[in-house]
């Protein structure tokens, strides 16, 4: 059986599929390119077996191909982060127990070097092709197709491994929701390691038959000249986006800010995910484009649960009800339901749950109770539609859009020479949401800059990752048991 994907595909051939700025790909360009690819990664076997392959690429066309190439292949897809340094890159190789690394040249030095340290096979994107396809296997859809790495409460990223039928019910349950069809476009800005760009946009895009216009990162002048377009009809951001965006659109001259507005109107929808929309830039996007813009909720570890309406009235600081194949509730510390009006710990059900946690049964078995997959997000239910709260850990940080994990951030902190100790706190913020800040305790008499630190950081983190304030104290607040107070320290920053 071939994959759902790529039989869809094939109704498409002459379509339009990916745009760049190399130019267009059809549906026929991809299911060739891609077949190349699993040709190539399958190297005379019959079938990958579920090996991981890991591979770094911008944006693209390639990136798009090389994906469908692995899964065709029969592998599990680990795509690696443009921004990660070293360390974070070698952290998800290893730990997914990849046995094929696919680079850009643009990333050749640092990936081969990490290949023949752990003497990986190694294959450039620029190498070329082969002619002749060999049978690519059936893929049953039960079978892992990707693993993304997300900040879990404990430190240490976590490998979220989800089957081809779970991305199908993901991205079959967004296709009815919000109503794609084979004449939309759409606009991609976001990163392609994280469920929000490969999933809601990428797939969905793409299971529709639909055309996807990929940007090879982020520029709010480039961005508004897209729109200004007026050939998009979807659009999807995080916050921190549609705040660059406004400040773009407030200073641009009184006839771009008419263009602007107007390239918004022909959007059939816009929607704002992966952390908690400011009011305020809710309703100064919505002055500027028209839009009130749809919230949603999902984590990677379930694809997309609930959503507000595509028709109806959406409620601003509300991400609506469950979507269709998702059943969520809200249970308290005892795994009890909890009364309407009442806040709970969120937990989802359904098809498009996740398999488990790489190579980790006590964290997959922790995630779980009596089958509901326990989010660790707090909500409460009031007429009829979900409000997020918060996390239940301190220790997740959202910022930007990213998930990120105190603990993880303190331990490379404290490999820091002059950093005795340290507490890593989320600090409201109106772009980011939460900015990342550290007060430290340092050892010895040296100073310690934010420059510098900074830029020792960036070389362990990634840089959504590295604090954006530091406070060096004498010594951390801390409660009767010696254990850090963390609101405390938030205070520190306010």
């Amino acid at each position: 059986m071939n994959l759902p994907l790529i039989i869809r595909a094939e109704e498409h051939n002459e379509k339009r599929a990916i745009t760049t700025t190399d130019g267009s790909f059809t549906y026929r360009d991809l299911l060739h390119t891609s077949s190349q690819i699993a040709t190539s990664l399958l190297q005379n076997t019959e079938d990958l077996q579920e090996q991981r392959v890991a591979f770094l690429i911008p944006p693209g066309f390639e990136y798009v191909a090389t994906q469908w190439g692995i899964w065709r292949a029969g592998g599990i897809a680990v795509p690696l982060c443009v921004s990660h340094p070293r360390p974070e890159l070698e952290y998800v190789i290893t730990n997914s127990g990849a046995s094929i690394i696919i680079a850009h040249p643009n990333f050749e030095d640092i990936l081969r070097s990490l290949a023949e340290a752990h003497n990986l096979r190694f294959i450039l994107t620029s190498e070329m092709l082969p002619h002749n396809i060999s049978n690519l296997p059936e893929i049953d859809i039960t079978r892992g197709a990707l693993i993304l790495y997300t900040s879990g409460t404990t430190g240490k990223p976590k490998g979220v491994v989800t089957t081809h039928q779970n991305i199908q019910a993901q991205v079959t349950s967004l296709i009815t929701a919000w109503e794609w069809t084979s004449n939309d476009c759409i606009l991609h800005i976001l990163p392609l390691h994280h469920i929000h760009g490969i999933i809601n946009v990428l797939t969905c895009t793409l299971w529709a038959g639909a055309e996807c216009h990929i940007l090879s990162k982020f520029d709010a002048e480039t961005v508004w000249n897209r729109i200004c377009d007026g050939d998009l009809s979807l659009f999807m951001a995080v916050p921190t986006i549609y705040v660059k965006l406004i400040t773009a659109w407030e200073t641009a001259s009184k006839e771009r800010q008419k263009r602007m507005s107007e390239g918004c109107a022909k959007m059939r929808l816009m929607i704002s995910g992966s952390a908690a929309l400011p009011v305020q830039v809710l309703e100064k996007w919505q002055s500027i484009s028209g839009h009130f813009l749809l919230e949603r909720y999902g984590m990677t570890e379930i694809g997309m649960a609930l959503s507000n309406p595509l028709h109806g009235e959406r409620l601003c600081g509300y991400v609506g009800k469950p979507l269709p194949q998702v059943e969520v509730r809200l249970v308290d510390e005892n795994g009890e339901l909890v009364p309407t009006g009442t806040p709970g710990e969120i937990q989802v059900k359904g098809p498009g749950v996740f398999l488990e946690y790489w190579q980790n049964p006590e964290a997959t078995a922790k995630a779980f109770q009596d089958g509901w997959f326990r989010t660790g997000d707090t909500a409460v239910v009031e007429n009829g539609n979900y409000r997020i709260l918060g996390r239940m850990s301190v220790d997740i940080i959202k910022t930007g859009g990213y998930k990120v994990s105190a603990l993880e951030i303190e331990e490379v902190l404290r490999s820091h020479p002059d950093i005795q100790e340290c507490a890593v706190v989320g600090v409201a913020d109106l772009e980011w949401g939460e900015r990342v800040c550290a007060a430290l305790v340092l050892q010895g008499s040296q100073p310690l800059t934010l420059q510098a630190f900074r830029s020792w950081a960036k070389e362990q983190l990634a840089v959504y990752k590295v604090p954006t304030q530091i406070l060096i104290v004498e010594e951390l607040p801390r409660n009767a048991m010696g254990k850090v107070t963390k609101p405390t320290v938030v205070e520190l920053f306010c």
